[in-house]
């Protein structure tokens, strides 16, 4: 298989393979048994494609999955007029070509028995094993008998909860929906028409993230022809005219006749041959849906937008050595270049994509990667085997660790997290929606927790998302979120590589905001969310404080202030300055207490303005020219002092701080409180030690209080001096 340009009325096939006649199957599979010594003539094709990739295999196993699937489909025939037993064939030897082992195809085989036969689950487990009748049993449709229109989506439900334990059965299910796709047209154009949208929002998304790009790109072009007939007649034709008799072919390496492509494909094996490299330069032409996107991106095509360069290599270093010689001998377009082998994609995908001008100013996208990889981002999870063995080769036993849990190396974040959300999600009409939406998020991001775990979450996720990924239902009592050690608010949307650091209230009956949807991006998030404010309707949502984003609004007094004046009194009264009878003031911007290093400066009137020499507003002084004044404390330790603590909001959280702050016995002379934004709430604090020495023992008592992540001395712009 590959993803080069196909035409959807004709199958794709191997370069070299002759085409294979179905019907002609049809009626070999129908001429009755064949001797024990051979395989039946009618899946001589799928053996051949299977020993290319599994030379050891043992196919007697297929033979025997054969007849047991021609003798109970004999007799059915497809609407296309073919008997039955074509289809399973042809189902196979999809998988087979991209290198399915034994079991999986012995499945594919069967996959339909059960559905439309007399054959049992029974029967499948008692002559091939419980591993294959578990991947049968996954790809059985539910009978609309009983579940009427829910049928459906619960097949596709029943589906992935099986592709969970075992990825395989999605792989038999996206070959089984290609086939399915290349004889739609004996369909009513209604019924194509819906069986693509559906190919469209499901199965393409899932081939797409299981990394199997030879059967979505396929895919991509069947329903492209069925859903956009006129976009996809207008592509064929362009296509045809870039290269005729050939890049509609299909066939895979097939060789573009465009000349610009074709003279930077020769420079590039030149360059390579004489730097010693060992690699293959093949022109991969573009599948159609890749045409039509290159066509509405860049509103008219290049000659070189009809194909792309793919050069093979042996080794992991040599697709940098690659990457090295065609950046030095070409010039490149730095901004296409993409890591994919230092960063693989959520798909398994792995490759180094760039592009080099050619001769005449000709632009060639060119993507390097080893034979190994190349198979990868062909067949994705299809190129691994059977990823329950230790050794893929040596037979169909699943790999148990000590737990009991099937090891499964292939289940990536975005099912895991599918998995869980579709549990919270009974209505099939929900899921159905929702599967489609998360679906739509074709890219992945990984965060980093501080308790050395990751997250995977979809591009685009907030703080809200990592929230209920790592906590579930705890995260309704999430009231703050670090982000790479910064404070950030939950609707922070997440880069890949950040480090999060989710805090929790202590009280564990604190709910979301019903804004959290609006920052919710994963189906886990919005089905917790609106779970709970479902629970809790007359709940104080937002409690931790939710309004339009704008001018923070005014502070709430919760006691007078003294005077300036006599508040200057009281806190200068152990300043010592080097000035006789001079009048001192503490500084509001930067509220200096004993054993501050402080400074003087000498303001209007005579008086001393001292400052914390930290304070922003010594540095504007000093620049200006201002004089200092030497100031110091004296013997009195009492002070008095502005605190702010910044805190995220919840109940009973105003007297848990005043009672921190009497404990230290410190008097609250004058509080505000401002009121809630952005699910933050300020307050300020004019307190009066006993003692200056006291201070930080009092700050570190205000942090502990569970919401406040910060308290520091009050900073304000300072006056005009």
């Amino acid at each position: 298989m590959s993803a080069e340009a196909t035409d959807p009325g004709a199958p794709i096939r191997r370069r070299g393979r002759p085409r294979i006649d179905l019907r002609r199957l049809g009626r070999v599979a129908l001429l009755g048994p064949v001797s024990r010594d051979r395989l039946p003539d009618a899946i001589g094709h799928v053996a051949e494609a299977h020993r290319a990739h599994h030379p050891d295999a043992d196919l007697s196993v297929l033979h025997k999955a054969y007849v047991l699937a021609e003798s109970s489909h004999r007799g059915q025939m497809r609407k296309s007029g073919e008997p039955y037993i074509t289809h399973p064939l042809a189902v196979t030897l999809i998988l087979a070509e991209l290198g399915a082992e034994t079991t999986t195809l012995t499945a594919s085989l069967l996959h339909d028995t059960v559905e439309d036969t007399d054959v049992t689950l029974d029967q499948v487990r008692e002559q091939f094993g419980e591993e294959v009748c578990y991947l049968v049993d996954g790809v059985t449709k539910l009978e609309k008998v009983d579940y009427g229109a829910a049928a459906e989506p619960e097949t596709f439900r029943k589906m992935l909860v099986a592709t969970g334990d075992d990825v395989r059965v999605m792989s038999i299910k996206l070959a089984d929906r290609l086939h399915n796709m290349r004889t739609l047209g004996v369909m009513r154009p209604e019924k194509q028409a819906r069986i693509a949208k559906v190919t469209r929002d499901v199965l393409i998304p899932l081939a797409e993230r299981l990394g199997v790009q030879a059967l979505k790109t396929e895919l991509e072009d069947l329903v492209f022809a069925i859903l956009h007939p006129e976009e996809y007649e207008h592509t064929r034709a362009l296509i045809a005219a870039a290269s005729p008799g050939s890049a509609a072919s299909g066939e895979a390496g097939a060789t573009v006749t465009d000349d610009p492509l074709s003279a930077i494909a020769e420079n590039v094996r030149a360059v390579l041959r004489d730097a010693g490299i060992p690699a293959e330069v093949l022109i991969r032409p573009r599948h159609y849906v890749s045409v039509h996107r290159v066509r509405i991106k860049r509103g008219e095509l290049r000659g070189t937008d009809f194909g792309r360069l793919l050069v093979l290599v042996g080794e992991d270093a040599d697709c940098y050595g690659v990457l090295g010689e065609l950046h030095t001998c070409f010039t490149p377009v730095i901004s296409e270049f993409k890591d994919f082998i230092a960063a693989p994609k959520f798909n398994l995908y792995q490759s180094l994509h760039t592009a080099v001008v050619g001769p005449g100013g000709a632009v060639a996208e060119v993507l390097i990667r080893t034979h190994r990889m190349h198979k990868v981002a062909e067949a994705g999870v299809i190129a691994l085997g059977n990823p329950y063995t230790a050794d893929s080769t040596s037979g169909p036993q699943t790999a148990e660790p000590a737990d009991g849990e099937r090891a499964d190396p292939t289940r990536p974040g975005w099912l895991s997290r599918l998995l869980a959300w579709q549990q919270s999600a009974p209505d099939p009409d929900t899921f159905w929606t929702t599967l489609r939406a998360d679906l739509a998020e074709d890219r992945e991001i990984t965060v980093f927790r501080t308790d050395g775990g990751t997250l995977g979450l979809p591009a685009g996720a907030s703080c809200v998302d990592a929230a209920y990924a790592q906590y579930g239902d705890k995260a309704h009592s999430c009231i703050g979120v670090r982000v790479n050690g910064r404070l950030a608010r939950l609707s922070t949307v997440l880069s890949d590589g950040d480090t999060v650091q989710l805090l929790l209230a202590e009280d564990a009956t604190s709910g979301p905001s019903p804004d959290w949807l609006d920052h919710a991006r994963t189906p886990a998030a919005r089905i917790a969310i609106t779970g709970w404010l479902g629970a809790h309707p007359q709940a104080p949502q937002g409690s931790y404080g939710s309004r339009p984003a704008g001018r923070r609004p005014d502070p709430q007094p919760m006691a007078s202030a003294p005077s300036g004046s006599d508040r200057s009194a009281d806190r200068a009264a152990t300043v010592v300055v080097g000035r006789p009878d001079a009048t001192v003031r503490l500084a509001g911007c930067c509220t200096p207490v004993p054993p501050d290093a402080v400074t003087g400066f000498t303001v209007r009137g005579g008086a001393v303005t001292v400052h914390r020499q930290e304070c922003p507003a010594v540095a504007r002084m000093l620049a200006a020219g201002r004089t200092t004044v030497a100031v110091g404390w004296g013997d009195a330790a009492a002070c008095r002092v502005t605190l702010v603590a910044e805190s995220f909001g919840r109940p009973r959280l105003l007297a848990d701080l005043t009672e921190a702050i009497a404990a230290a016995d410190a008097a609250i002379i004058a509080a505000t409180v401002e009121p809630p934004s952005e699910q933050r709430v300020r307050h300020t604090y004019t307190l009066q030690l006993p003692d200056a020495a006291g201070l930080p023992s009092l700050m570190r008592a205000m942090r502990d209080v569970p919401g406040v992540y910060d308290v520091s001395r009050a900073q304000h712009p300072a006056a005009a001096v």
